[in-house]
């Protein structure tokens, strides 16, 4: 990834990290059927989001430590 982060990518990793988000919210709400756009494939590619298992087999999206990094640069 190039060192100055996209808007868009920056929009994303603030919306995850704004309060715990379910996977299928993040499919949901950042779906895209542009190639060009694939923000969410992006973050996970790079590093700066994962996915867990929560409870009751619910899949939670998170920012790594390496995602919150990328939000606290100037």
């Amino acid at each position: 990834m190039s060192a100055s982060p996209r808007l868009m990518m920056v929009q994303f990793l603030e919306w995850v990290a704004a309060r715990p988000r379910r996977r299928e919210d993040v499919l949901e709400a950042w779906q895209s059927s542009c190639p060009r756009f694939p923000v969410r494939e992006d973050a996970r590619a790079d590093g700066l989001i994962r996915q867990y298992g929560g409870e009751a087999g619910e899949h939670r999206v998170e920012l790594t430590e390496r995602g919150r990094a990328m939000l606290d640069r100037p």
